[in-house]
C-alpha cells in the first residue's frame, strides 16, 4: 500500500519576494520581477532583461561561515529550506534524523562560480583558485548544504534535469515517503545563473528574449511571444507522510496525489511537435490520482514565452484533458518572475498549493492575445477567483525531460 503524502511547509526565494508571503502578495498585485540585468556588462549582448533576485542578504537565513562556503545557489536553498521547515514546524530534535530527507535540485549548479575560478587561473595561475571551487560548483550541493543546515541524515538526492529539475525532485521526493523510504523529504529546485556564460549560451541558442520592455518580455501562449527570460530563486516544501503530520498536529496545505515522467526521446532542445510526452506525464498524474480530466481544475503550465514550448504545451494540455481542455483555468507563473530554470517547478508548485489554498488563479501578467493554436484559458486580462480542489503542475526540461505533478485538496 502506497502512503499518502501532504505537503505541511513552503519556502520561496524568488525575483518577486524573498519570502513565500512576499512571494504571494506581489503575486496578486500583478508585480513583475524582471528589469535590466545588473550583476553584468550587457553592453555586448542582445540580451539586455533578467529576473534577478533582490535584496538578498545570506547572512539573514545562515551564519556567516556558511554563507562563504556556499555559491547563491546553495544559499538560496538553504534560506527557502528555513522558512519551509519553521512553516512545518518542524522541530528536528524530536524526529529521526534518519527518517528526515532532503532532494532539492539545481539544473546548472554554479556557473559563476566557474567564470570566477577560471579567470584567476587566465590572471593569476592555478595556484590562487579557491580550494573550495569544486564543492561550490557542483549541483548536488544545495540538497547537502540544507542538510548539513538541519541534520537530516535520511536520503539525500539531487535530481538534474535541466527545466524540470524542481518538479522531478519533488516527485521523487514523494515516492521516497509513499514507499516508505522516508516520513518527512525537503524537497523542490535552486538556481542562480545570471551570469555572462548562461545568458550567452542561451542568447546564441536563440531561446532568449532580446526585448528591452519588462511588461513584454516574458508573455506566454502570446502571440509576440519571443522566448523566455533568465530568473533565478528557489521554491522548497516540506512533504510529509499523513499520519507523521497528523501525530504532530501540523497544519496540511494540501496531498500530492499523483506525479506522471516521461522523456520526449526527440530533441535535445525542443519538446515533441505533437506533445504526446508531456501529456503522458499529465495523464499518468491524473491516473495514479484517481482523477478524470473534468476533475482538474487548474493547471500551472511550463509557459516559457518561448514559441515551441507553448504551442506544444498547448497540444499536451489538449490530448490529456481532451473536452475538459477547454474548462480548465491555465497560467504561467514565469510571466512574472521569468524562468528560474531548475527551481521552477518549486516555485510553481507553491504557486498551486497557495492557489488551491485561497482559490485564486492569478492572471498571466503580460500576454494579452493569444496565438494561433494556443486556444485555452491562459487567465490573460485578469486573476480568477474559484473554488480549486485539484491542480497540475507542468514542468518540461532541455533533453525531452516531462514531469507533471498532482495536488488536491486534503480530505480526511
Amino acid at each position: 500500500m502506497k502512503r499518502r503524502v501532504v505537503v505541511t511547509g513552503l519556502g520561496a526565494i524568488t525575483p518577486i519576494g524573498n519570502s513565500v508571503d512576499e512571494f504571494w502578495s506581489n503575486i496578486k498585485k500583478g508585480c513583475v520581477g524582471i528589469d535590466n540585468i545588473t550583476r553584468f556588462d550587457t553592453s555586448e549582448y542582445k540580451v539586455k532583461l533578467a529576473a534577478e533576485v533582490k535584496n538578498f542578504q545570506a547572512k539573514d537565513y545562515m551564519d556567516f561561515k556558511s554563507a562563504k562556503r556556499m555559491a547563491k545557489f546553495s544559499q538560496y536553498a538553504v534560506a527557502a529550506a528555513k522558512e519551509a521547515v519553521e512553516d512545518a514546524g518542524l522541530c528536528m530534535e524530536k524526529e529521526d534524523p534518519f527518517r528526515c530527507g532532503v532532494i532539492i535540485g539545481s539544473g546548472i549548479g554554479s556557473l559563476e562560480t566557474v567564470e570566477s575560478e577560471y579567470t584567476k587561473i587566465q590572471e593569476k595561475g592555478p595556484g590562487r583558485v579557491n580550494p573550495l571551487m569544486v564543492p561550490m560548483m557542483i549541483s548536488n550541493m544545495a540538497a547537502g548544504n540544507v542538510a548539513i543546515q538541519f541534520g537530516m541524515k535520511g536520503k539525500c538526492t539531487n535530481v538534474v534535469t535541466a527545466c524540470a529539475t524542481g518538479t522531478h525532485c519533488i516527485g521523487d521526493a514523494f515516492r521516497a515517503i509513499q514507499y516508505g523510504d522516508g516520513d518527512v523529504m525537503l524537497a523542490g529546485g535552486t538556481e542562480s545563473a545570471i551570469c555572462p556564460s548562461a545568458v550567452a549560451g542561451f542568447m546564441n541558442l536563440t531561446a532568449l528574449t532580446t526585448t528591452e520592455d519588462p511588461l513584454r518580455a516574458s508573455i506566454p501562449f502570446d502571440k509576440d511571444r519571443s522566448g523566455f527570460v533568465i530568473g533565478e530563486g528557489a521554491g522548497i516544501v516540506v512533504l510529509e507522510e499523513l499520519e507523521h503530520a497528523k501525530r504532530r498536529g501540523a497544519k496540511i496545505y494540501a496531498e500530492v496525489c499523483g506525479y506522471g515522467a516521461t522523456c520526449d526521446a526527440y530533441h535535445i532542445t525542443s519538446p515533441a511537435e505533437d506533445g504526446s510526452g508531456a501529456a503522458k506525464a499529465m495523464e499518468l498524474a491524473m491516473e495514479e490520482a484517481g482523477v478524470v480530466p473534468e476533475e482538474v481544475d487548474y493547471i500551472n503550465a511550463h509557459g516559457t514565452s518561448t514559441h515551441h514550448n507553448d504551442l506544444f504545451e498547448t497540444k499536451a494540455i489538449k490530448t490529456a484533458l481532451k473536452e475538459a481542455a477547454k474548462e480548465v483555468s491555465i497560467n504561467s507563473t514565469k510571466s512574472m518572475i521569468g524562468h528560474l530554470l531548475g527551481a521552477a517547478g518549486g516555485v510553481e508548485m507553491i504557486t498551486c498549493v497557495k492557489a488551491l489554498e485561497e482559490g485564486y488563479v492569478h492572471r498571466t501578467m503580460g500576454s494579452r492575445e493569444s496565438d494561433e493554436g494556443c486556444d485555452l484559458n491562459y487567465t490573460f486580462g485578469s486573476p480568477l477567483h474559484r473554488k480549486i480542489r485539484c491542480a497540475m503542475s507542468n514542468s518540461l526540461g532541455f533533453g525531452g525531460h516531462n514531469a507533471t505533478l498532482l495536488i488536491k485538496e486534503y480530505i480526511e
